[in-house]
């Protein structure tokens, strides 16, 4: 669902990449994450997440990081993306800071091409980097915020697709999750040109995990319900009533937490889904079959 989802993806600076490397002590020394962890899921894996520096995004660096990979941190916001990298190096993981406009191909070229120099491949993405230009009925909407969308929520996941598509194939494989929403699902009145872009990022997801199955690469898709992000928080404050009238609507009664998309993000680019592709996970206390 939109509501409270942030983009972190446009913006006119250009790809700019800082990292912050090295565990801390007391860390594992081989691998990230937390001492004492064991049998991680994406040890001494590399990683990149689109949209990584605050909600969903941030939980899905930290879920990989304390899952032993190494993780770039892309996001147009560089504040909020080296706060994130601070973070994850506070708790022991390898992390590296990428600012890029994922709607951009030469920044998103860039930005590939900056994990790959600084860590020699790139193993895992998750592409999460989204946003809607607006709401209302149909009728009234323009089209260039119907176009805006789209390029917003669909052509900059095909873009990041397409470059980490062509870094995995030269190193012999690798996974990747994109973000899609339960509104691509159900619909979503008053947010048809969000809920078409994401059902875009379905099809692109099926129709992309078919074409490259048999070269070692896993193509699947995470699609979140109403997820308590910042932005939802921020939400419910301008509209208090919503909160109730969420939980009331979920069959589970209740939100979801970023967490809990993190944690199937995580699952879906490990070997443990050595065997799934082409597959939508909804992850939404029940949302997408209620009746």
């Amino acid at each position: 669902m939109c509501i409270g989802d942030s983009y972190r993806g446009v913006s006119g600076a250009g790809c700019y990449a800082h990292c912050v490397h090295g565990a801390l002590p007391g860390a594992q020394s081989a691998g990230n994450g937390r001492k004492g962890v064991v049998n991680q899921m994406l040890k001494n894996k590399i990683a990149l997440v689109t949209g990584g520096a605050a909600g969903i995004g941030r939980a899905i660096c930290q879920q990989l990081g304390a899952e032993g990979a190494s993780v770039a941190v892309v996001d147009f916001n560089r504040e909020a993306g080296e706060e994130c990298v601070a973070q994850l190096q506070e708790s022991g993981i390898e992390a590296c800071f990428i600012a890029c406009d994922v709607s951009n191909e030469d920044q998103v070229r860039a930005m590939v091409a900056a994990v790959v120099e600084r860590y020699g491949r790139l193993d895992i993405a998750c592409n999460n980097a989204a946003v809607s230009r607006g709401s209302g009925p149909i009728h009234q909407f323009t089209r260039e915020v119907f176009d805006q969308t789209l390029e917003l929520c669909l052509t900059n996941t095909w873009l990041c697709m397409k470059y980490e598509i062509e870094t995995m194939l030269a190193t012999g494989g690798g996974s990747i999750v994109n973000i899609s929403s339960n509104a691509s699902l159900r619909g979503q009145a008053f947010n048809t040109a969000y809920a078409a872009a994401k059902g875009g990022v379905n099809i692109l997801t099926k129709s992309a995990s078919t074409e490259y199955a048999s070269k070692g690469i896993r193509i699947n898709a995470v699609s979140p319900g109403v997820i308590r992000t910042p932005g939802l928080e921020k939400y419910f404050e301008e509209q208090p009533k919503m909160a109730d009238q969420l939980r009331k609507v979920a069959p589970m009664q209740r939100l979801g937490e970023p967490s809990e998309i993190a944690h199937a993000v995580a699952f879906l680019l490990s070997e443990r889904a050595s065997f799934i592709t082409g597959q939508l996970l909804s992850v939404d206390g029940g949302g997408a079959v209620r009746g």
